[in-house]
Order: C-alpha cells, then structure tokens, then sequence
C-alpha cells in the first residue's frame, strides 16, 4: 500500500479531475433546467443532488470510456497519456472506479421520485452505449448529445413529476449544442480516428464542419429563444443568449482554419457558453 498516493493520483487522473470542463458542460443545462422548472426558485437540497451526482456520473463516464476505448487511445498523440492506455491503470480497475462512481450517484436518486429514477436509468443506459457507437455509427457525436442531455429531463422530472413540452424542446436543443462541441473536440483527432477506423462526426461532415458547427449553434441557440419567450423569460435571459452568441462567433474564428489548437480551445470555451446562459436564466428570476 506504499504507492497509494500514486494510486489515488492516478485515479484522479482518470476521472479528469484535473479537467472540470466536462463536468460544466454537463452541469450548466440541468442547472439551467432546475431554474426554470422551479420557477426561479428551486430547492437547494435537490440543486447539491444535480450538482454532486453530475461530478459522479461525467467521472463513471470517463472511467469507463477509458476503459473502452484503450486500445485506440494509445495511437493516438492527444490521449496516449491517459491512465488506463498508458497502463497506469488496469481495466478492471476502471471498470470498478466506474461502478463505484455510479453507485454513489445512483444513492443520491434514493430522496428523488420515481420519474426521476426512470430517465436517470435512461440516461445511463445511452451514456453506456456510447463508446460502441464510435465503431459503427457515423455520428456518434448525435447519441452523446442524448446523453448529455438527460439532466434536463431529470431536473423538470425531479421538480414538477413529469416532464412538460418545453423540457424536450430544451433537450432537444441541447442536443445540437452538444453537437456543435463534439465536433470541434472531433476535429481536433480526425487525422487520428481516419487512421483508426474511428467515426466521428467530423469525418462525416467533411469541409462542411465548419458550417455545421455553427448551424448546431444557432439552432440550439433559437431553441433557447423560443422557450424563453414561452416560459415569459425577460431581458436578463435574453441578454445571456446574446452573450452566448457572441461567444459562438468567437468560436467560429477559433475553428475555421480546423487547427487542431483553435478547435480544442473551442471546444473547452464552450463551458463559458453555457455558464452564461446559466446566469441569464438566474439574473432573470432574481431581478423580478
């Protein structure tokens, strides 16, 4: 047990600890969600339960990606350092720190409804699924955008026992902003997963990536609009969409010369985004 340090280093790794924009990514929609399903006031237990249970499950994720995808990680140069294909980590032992992360996540559904539990069980299933669907499906990105979606379902579940019209539609756009990130990521290795045998969206979409990424934007963004204006959402939230947009812009600069630098700083900026729509969601109900 002397290389225990080693060991939890290690893990850490694993569950990118080190790199929190995954878990934004995850956290700003449900968060986002939980607002407006709340009106505005949602309760704090259940905002730690969402905060704390989307930190566990991006972890279970990447553990079990890692896992999964060790033996295309190792060739190539962006993820040949990762735990499980450097071999710093065993299989096995990724597949435990998984389904422990994923019980521990699983226990904080115990105060929650049962609708809830549905969509969480769900959501697990289609995030489980997702590693395989880079062999085989062209747009795997698509199936991530599920996915990363099923907070949203889950925080108007949680708050009102069902999940009303403007819940799918804000899942529905968060798909296509998962969809536009993906891709950025996925240009950044597509010399790589060519080579591999790896699909991709980034592959799929050819020259017109570019083009696609911000059409992802834009739809998501106009989803955004549309249910703000049904949820008789104000300036604030609107404010933060354009805000929002104006880093999508940003984002088009970072990426048009498909540079694999500018296509990753894209792609982690993308945390910013959402984090801004956030706080015009909860400027808006604040300032009323």
């Amino acid at each position: 047990m002397k290389d225990w340090p080693q060991r939890l280093c290690a893990y850490a790794r694993l569950i990118r600890l080190d790199k929190p924009v995954g878990v934004l990514l995850l956290l700003w929609p449900a968060l986002a969600a939980l607002w407006i399903a709340g009106d505005g006031a949602p309760s704090l237990p259940m905002a730690g339960i969402f905060v704390v249970g989307t930190f566990l499950m991006r972890s279970a994720g990447c553990a079990l990606n890692d896992v999964a995808d060790r033996d295309v990680d190792r060739y190539v140069k962006r993820t040949a350092d990762r735990e499980v294909a450097a071999g710093r980590v065993g299989p096995r032992e990724g597949v435990v720190v998984a389904l422990v992360l994923a019980a521990a996540a699983a226990l904080l559904l115990i105060p929650l409804n049962a609708t809830t539990f549905f969509y969480a069980l769900i959501g697990l299933a289609v995030a489980i699924a997702y590693p395989a669907f880079k062999r085989f499906f062209p747009l795997p990105q698509a199936w991530l955008g599920i996915a990363f979606s099923f907070g949203i379902p889950m925080a108007f579940a949680a708050t009102q026992q069902a999940v009303p019209p403007a819940g799918w539609w804000l899942f529905v756009g968060n798909m296509f902003w998962v969809m536009a990130y993906d891709t950025e990521y996925a240009m950044v290795d597509r010399d790589d997963d060519v080579r591999l045998g790896v699909r991709s969206s980034a592959i799929l979409f050819g020259r017109a990536d570019v083009a696609i990424v911000m059409l992802c934007y834009a739809i998501h963004l106009g989803v955004l609009a549309a249910v703000g204006a049904a949820a008789a959402l104000r300036w604030p939230f609107f404010v933060g969409l354009v805000v929002a947009s104006a880093i999508a812009l940003y984002h088009y600069d970072l990426i048009r010369a498909r540079g694999r630098d500018g296509c990753f700083r894209a792609f982690r900026h993308n945390a910013w985004l959402g984090g801004v729509v956030f706080a015009g969601v909860v400027a808006d109900y604040a300032l009323r």
